[in-house]
């Protein structure tokens, strides 16, 4: 490696790419083209980075396996930074096998970080819980075991255990500090702030209160039987069930939960669950069929009974029925808090994300975008959306998969 290239390598690392810019930026040999990618990523200049990475790993020669699975690991990062999520992760984990054979121990760690940070923003929490226990920070430079902890942290807080993602900010924080590398340093702190935010709204008789993600946790620790429109399912304790994909299952639990411990009348709930203001006797009948579907999904955690004038929920258990509802409401909720993290999401991604189609995605942005909500950037396949950031409250529990399930 001459002096040009390791001095570039410092500057990276010291979060200086302007810095490492003036050493190779008129150099196109692939050690200083992989460099210049890397500092194009740092400087936001994802696709630009990408096309130089790309260029880099096919100069390395069939002799340079490591410094092409390096190129490969430096690429996936700057992928998902563009929320390029559909992507194989096949040549990842090709690169981070050859990295831990050649004893590439702090790059292989970066490829598992990236993987784990991926399966996350997917909300496929389990696989990503998987793939960070087989990180160890120790002994790591500071910006990677900071980059770890804040992995190891939003995997906490999504799935509600916010003991465990303070004590990872602290970490982090600490590690962050010692790296001095200022965007990490501002990661960390938006990460810490929001633990103290609203997460979540707790609908009742006398109005709502906001919570935040550690009352939240409290909440479902006490077993309580939780009617959560965040992730439109209902739990009571570990046991979760999912009512996304049934919305009118989700309609008319939501009203029994909301006027619990009292009951509804069956024109409400004909009224909420299809929107027909004059029900007659077919829609009735259809209403039973959906209630019978309803009691049997629930029938661990709540008896749905019949009254004299329409159907009331009682808990299995003793104790209270809460509401949750989204800090925002909306039935985008979901898609404006992936959009509010900063990044410029594909529609591809989103839907990813969302386990939704890519029309109905496309649909919903089109509605936001005439609202003002969300602007897009780009075109055709290039076309990507952003959102101002939310910074009253915190969405963890609005993103896909945010609760564990039992």
């Amino acid at each position: 490696m001459d002096a040009l290239i390791a001095a570039a390598a410092r500057a990276l690392v010291a979060g200086d790419p302007l810095g490492a810019l003036k050493r190779v930026s008129l150099r196109s040999d692939p050690p200083a083209l992989a460099l210049r990618g890397i500092a194009m990523a740092q400087l936001g200049e994802y696709p630009r980075a990408r096309e130089l990475l790309r260029r880099a790993a096919r100069g390395f020669g069939a002799h340079e396996e490591l410094a092409r699975a390096r190129c490969v690991v430096a690429e996936a990062e700057v992928a998902l930074a563009m929320r390029d999520l559909d992507g194989s992760p096949r040549p990842l984990a090709a690169a981070t096998a050859t990295l831990e054979s050649r004893g590439d121990r702090a790059n292989a760690l970066q490829a598992r970080l990236i993987s784990a940070r991926r399966l996350v923003l997917l909300g496929r929490l389990d696989e990503a819980a998987d793939a960070l226990s087989r990180v160890d920070s120790r002994g790591l430079p500071p910006s990677l075991a900071a980059v770890a902890e804040l992995a190891a942290a939003e995997l906490a807080l999504r799935s509600l255990r916010t003991g465990q993602a303070q004590a990872a900010l602290a970490r982090a924080h600490e590690a962050a500090e010692r790296s001095r590398v200022p965007a990490l340093r501002a990661e960390v702190t938006e990460a810490r702030a929001a633990l103290e935010r609203p997460a979540a709204r707790r609908l009742g008789n006398g109005g709502e209160q906001a919570l935040r993600l550690d009352e939240i946790a409290e909440l479902v620790a006490s077993g309580a039987l939780i009617l959560d429109a965040c992730r439109h399912g209902l739990r009571a304790g570990s046991v979760w069930v999912p009512l996304a994909s049934r919305p009118v299952l989700f309609a008319l639990a939501r009203r029994l939960a909301e006027a619990c411990p009292g009951d509804v009348d069956r024109e409400a709930l004909i009224a909420v669950a299809f929107r027909i203001r004059r029900p007659d006797e077919t829609h009735r009948a259809r209403l039973r069929v959906e209630i019978g579907r309803l009691r049997t999904l629930v029938a661990g955690l709540a008896r749905i009974d019949a009254t004299e004038r329409g159907f009331v929920l009682k808990p299995r258990k003793a104790g209270n029925v809460v509401v949750l509802a989204p800090p925002i409401d909306g039935e985008e909720a979901s898609l404006v808090a992936l959009l509010s993290d900063g990044a410029a999401w594909s529609t591809s991604a989103l839907a990813l994300a969302l386990d939704a189609s890519q029309r109905t995605v496309q649909r919903a942005l089109v509605e936001l975008e005439a609202a003002g909500r969300v602007r897009s950037i780009g075109r055709a396949r290039a076309r990507r959306w952003l959102s101002p950031p939310l910074v009253r409250f915190t969405t963890t529990l609005m993103l896909p998969a945010s609760l564990p399930t039992g």
